[in-house]
């Protein structure tokens, strides 16, 4: 018997997987197609992600320097309102080989990690978890004491679980233009109801494209609008559902969820790759498979790590609704140099960003 079956393999799912094989547990990863397709989540991140990945993978990875972005409340033209730093405040990566890239160092610390395998049930038994998925040679049965759901937005360990979902979903677009550009600066357009949309240079990679909009919304007719205010010339373009907003729990009798299946992202962008892996590590290190009991430790970890920046978060996000002239007032007011980092909306009140806002 396993000790955890980990259902996905992107990087909160590959990240578990690689803390807690690293800890000597017996742990198979099943991920439902191709690691890393289909594509659905930006390359925009912050420096932090380059303490999860083996250092000789980072140069393949790379795409660009961000060290700023200029905030829209029209469209593209429209008046800028610049933040930026001195140094890199983010980078643009390679997504798909990221998650290569951490499901590969999984597989190194001694995960089995296996693709092209669909999970269709799991049943939570008094004693362990019997997970099924269709695979190259049909069905097949894994026992495992802890199932990880890591299976993203449409979770199918949530579901089967009887998990609640996160308080809400988006839909966003993602699209390329493969035009090089290695400006440092991303574009944000705070034009799209409680959200936004952005643009992001890729260095050779060209640019990315993309927006967020709630149910209801038209996010095709709305990210035409954005791409022919550039005049990108999009090759291909792709589009996934964010979660936004942690559910009441994202533990069972003998499962968990972490990364977007646990609706641990930031509120203001959407983004969770980084939340995801702190997450996940949280729970290789607290839950202890033989002992179910230990997912509560798990359930405290997480949120004490992640709670003060996604309420912060949502304050954030809130300021997307404003009326337009208390918009332009805010970007007015703290535009120019900035000492905040990009995943952590607590460092608004940092000595960093005091020191950068004084004259």
């Amino acid at each position: 018997m396993r000790d955890f079956v980990v259902v996905g393999a992107g990087p909160a799912g590959s990240r578990f997987a690689r803390s807690a094989a690293g800890r000597g547990h017996d742990v198979l990863v099943l991920e439902q197609g191709e690691v890393g397709k289909p594509l659905a989540c930006s390359g925009h991140v912050s420096l932090d992600v380059w303490e999860y990945v083996p250092d000789d993978a980072r140069p393949a990875l790379f795409q660009n320097e961000i060290r700023g972005a200029r905030f829209h409340v029209g469209g593209p033209g429209s008046r800028a309102y610049p933040f930026y730093r001195d140094g890199p405040v983010s980078n643009a990566v390679d997504r798909v080989g990221l998650d290569r890239t951490l499901a590969a160092a999984a597989a190194d610390a001694g995960a089995d990690v296996r693709d092209g395998h669909t999970v269709t049930s799991v049943d939570e038994g008094h004693d362990s978890v019997t997970v099924t998925a269709r695979g190259p040679d049909g069905h097949e049965r894994f026992d495992t004491r802890l199932v990880v759901g890591a299976d993203g937005p449409r979770s199918r360990v949530r579901d089967e679980c009887s998990l609640p979902d996160p308080d809400e979903f988006l839909h966003g677009v993602l699209g390329f233009d493969p035009t090089p550009d290695d400006e440092d600066f991303v574009d944000v357009h705070l034009t799209i109801p409680s959200f936004f949309a952005w643009r992001i240079p890729r260095g050779d990679a060209g640019v990315e494209y993309g927006l967020a909009v709630a149910p209801g919304d038209d996010p095709n007719g709305r990210f035409d609008q954005l791409v022919d205010g550039y005049n990108a010339d999009i090759d291909r373009r792709c589009s996934g559902l964010i979660p936004v907003g942690p559910p009441p729990r994202v533990t069972g009798r003998r499962s968990l969820l972490v990364g977007d299946a646990a609706g641990q992202t930031k509120p203001f962008t959407g983004g969770g790759i980084l939340y995801g892996m702190r997450a996940a590590d949280h729970a290789a290190r607290t839950v202890v498979p033989s002992r179910p009991e230990t997912l509560g430790r798990y359930e405290d970890a997480w949120r004490d790590a992640l709670r003060t920046d996604q309420r912060l978060g949502a304050l954030v996000r809130a300021g997307y609704s404003l009326p337009t002239p208390l918009q332009r007032l805010g970007l007015w007011v703290f535009s120019g140099e900035i000492g905040v980092h990009m995943d952590e909306p607590t460092t608004l009140f940092s000595r960093d960003q005091l020191r950068a806002m004084l004259p």
